[in-house]
C-alpha cells in the first residue's frame, strides 16, 4: 500500500474526473490520500470528498500566503470530523515577500503569529502538523523547536536544508515528492541518505510538482509510484519495501488512517 500524504484533491483541476483518478491510483495500490487545507475557500470541497470516499481524508490549516486570511472560529467546526488528521498546511514562505523593507517585516510578522498560532491548537487538540517552509528554514525550526508538541508532524516537500534534520527528534517527519526524481536535484539527493528511514513518507503535492517523466502534466496521486521508485534507489531497498515503510510511518504519524 502507498499512502498519499499531502494531495490538493480540493483544486477544481480534478472536479471533472476525481473518480477516474482516484481510481488509477488503487489500480497501482495508491490507496489513502489526505487532503491539506490551503485555500479556506476549498475546505468545505475536501470535507465532502472525504464524506464521499473512504480513502480521503483532510487537514485543516491556513497556508502562509493566506495568513491575512487565518480565522479560527470559522476553522473550528471542521477539526472535530472524524476524517480530520491533521492542523495545516501552515508555516512561513518568505518566497514572495513585499520588496519594502516595513512591508517585510509586517509579513513576516504576520505569518508568525499565525503559524504560532496553528501550532498551539495542533498541540491543544493533539493532532499533528502538515508544515509548509519555503525560504524560511531557519525561523520556520526556531518556532517548533520552541512550541510544537509530542504529536509533531511531516515537513510537507522537505527541501534539503540540512538544519531542519534535527526536527525528527520532536517527532517530525520529511515528505519526500516529485523533486527528488527531477534531474537538478542534486541537493535534496545529497539530503535523503540522512534522513531517518523511519522519518520517511511519500506525496504528490497534486496538482504541483509533477514527477519525472511526467513534469508539465497535471500531478496526481498515481504518480507517487514514480517518487517510491526513486526513494528505493536511493535507500537501496526494494520498491515494496519502500512502499510498506513510507505507509507504516504515515499510519504511525497520522493516527486516524
Amino acid at each position: 500500500m502507498i499512502i498519499d500524504t499531502h494531495c490538493h484533491l480540493d483544486d477544481m483541476r480534478y472536479d471533472a474526473d476525481i473518480q477516474e483518478v482516484l481510481a488509477r491510483a488503487k489500480a497501482k495500490g495508491v490507496e489513502q490520500f489526505i487532503i491539506p487545507a490551503a485555500d479556506p475557500k476549498t475546505l468545505q470541497r475536501a470535507v465532502d470528498l472525504s464524506e464521499k470516499f473512504d480513502a480521503i481524508y483532510f487537514a485543516v490549516g491556513v497556508h502562509p500566503y493566506d495568513a491575512s486570511n487565518y480565522n479560527k472560529e470559522f476553522l473550528e467546526p471542521f477539526v472535530g470530523h472524524a476524517k480530520c488528521v491533521a492542523i495545516g498546511e501552515c508555516g512561513l514562505d518568505y518566497y514572495r515577500l513585499p520588496k519594502e523593507p516595513e512591508a517585510i517585516e509586517k509579513e513576516k510578522k504576520l505569518q508568525k503569529e499565525v503559524f504560532i498560532e496553528q501550532i498551539l491548537w495542533a498541540k491543544e487538540l493533539q493532532k499533528p502538523l502538515i508544515v509548509h517552509i519555503r525560504d524560511a528554514s531557519e525561523d520556520s525550526k526556531e518556532l517548533l523547536e520552541e512550541y510544537a508538541g509530542e504529536e509533531g508532524g511531516v515537513l510537507h516537500c522537505y527541501n534539503a536544508d540540512e538544519s531542519l534534520l534535527s526536527l525528527a527528534s520532536k517527532n517530525f517527519y520529511f515528505g519526500i515528492g516529485g523533486v527528488v526524481t527531477f534531474k537538478n536535484a542534486k541537493k535534496l539527493i545529497n539530503s535523503y541518505p540522512k534522513i531517518p528511514k523511519d522519518r520517511l513518507v511519500v506525496e504528490t503535492d497534486a496538482p504541483y510538482l509533477t514527477p519525472h517523466p511526467h513534469r508539465g502534466e497535471r500531478n496526481e496521486p498515481l504518480y507517487t509510484t514514480y517518487i517510491i521508485e526513486k526513494m528505493s534507489t536511493l535507500s537501496d531497498i526494494s520498491y515494496k519495501e519502500m512502499a510498506e515503510l513510507t505507509s507504516n510511518n504515515a499510519q504511525k504519524l497520522f493516527k486516524r488512517l
